[in-house]
């Protein structure tokens, strides 16, 4: 038996995570990226924050982080 991905069911993150994905959209960043960015350890999130609301686009604040 075989389980489908649907991307309408719900995720479970820990909340730490879900947490730093809210901030992240709040921040400016599209959800599907902030979604990639919450989840990485090596992403601080002060630094992906900060680089936003000093002018930096989302496009280009994601290269430099990742």
């Amino acid at each position: 038996m075989f389980t489908t991905y649907s991307p309408d069911a719900p995720v479970e993150l820990d909340p730490v995570v879900r947490w730093r994905l809210a901030q992240l959209v709040r921040a400016g960043y599209d959800p599907c990226d902030a979604v990639v960015l919450s989840k990485r350890d090596d992403v601080d999130l002060h630094v992906a924050t900060r680089l936003l609301a000093s002018g930096c686009p989302p496009e280009t604040a994601l290269r430099i982080l990742v």
